[in-house]
């Protein structure tokens, strides 16, 4: 990834830190994206060495596709080009049963795991299909895409929503040379889900440096596109 620009979003958080560090160690420039700009500087200052050439934060609210557009822009003026974007933004929630009618976690699971991402991805990937860029997009998807379960109907539809938006993305996208690809972990190794948590084996949770190596290998590897990659901690 030595001289190429990777944008992270959700760049601050658990994730998001694996991912960026994965791809300060790979060589890379980092766009960090993130909404609380202190944060940001704080993270490239303590854990990023300080080195502003190669790593800049672009605060935005990726709600807004306004916001979403500049800093698309921004960040490609700025390193000159984007080759990659790891989308990590998302939430949990879960919530009454269907026949509750309670709307608010369904809007608010779309909002943040379905709609984010079509902005965002959709401003990445117009960009590179109209700057010639033969690029890579990354998607933080998860497995409850694949099966509604008792109670979690909103956040699972929001995650099928977005994993079926991925497999559309990587069949628009193949003939621009720009690769899209999803990853599904099992339950990841961060102090939320520890202290929801307590007594289960944090051994055989995914830690986030694992994300990110695999979302470097999957920026790397020009023969995958359309795929959702489950990954699991070793145990």
């Amino acid at each position: 990834m030595n001289g190429k620009t990777v944008m992270v979003t959700g760049a601050t958080g658990n994730v998001g830190m694996g991912v960026v560090q994965a791809f300060a160690a790979a060589g890379a420039n980092v766009a960090l994206v993130d909404l609380d700009a202190d944060k940001i500087a704080r993270v490239i200052n303590s854990d990023l060495g300080g080195d502003t050439s190669r790593f800049k934060g672009f605060p935005a609210n990726l709600g807004e596709a306004n916001a979403v557009q500049t800093v698309v822009q921004d960040i490609a003026t700025h390193f000159g080009k984007i080759d990659a974007l790891v989308h990590t933004v998302g939430g949990y929630a879960a919530g009454d049963p269907v026949h509750a009618g309670n709307l608010a976690v369904f809007d608010k699971m779309i909002n943040l795991n379905a709609r984010m991402m079509y902005l965002v991805c959709g401003a990445v990937a117009r960009y590179m299909v109209e700057a010639g860029v033969r690029g890579s997009i990354s998607i933080v998807l998860a497995r409850a895409a694949q099966k509604g379960t008792q109670n979690h109907a909103a956040y699972s539809a929001s995650k099928a929503a977005a994993m079926r938006i991925m497999e559309s993305m990587a069949a628009e996208l193949k003939t621009h040379g720009i690769r899209v690809n999803g990853v599904s972990p099992s339950i990841v190794d961060t102090p939320p889900n520890r202290e929801a948590m307590p007594n289960a084996n944090f051994d055989n949770w995914v830690k986030p440096e694992q994300i990110g190596n695999l979302m470097v290998f999957l920026a790397t590897n020009e023969a995958m596109t359309g795929a959702n990659v489950e990954i699991s901690a070793w145990s």
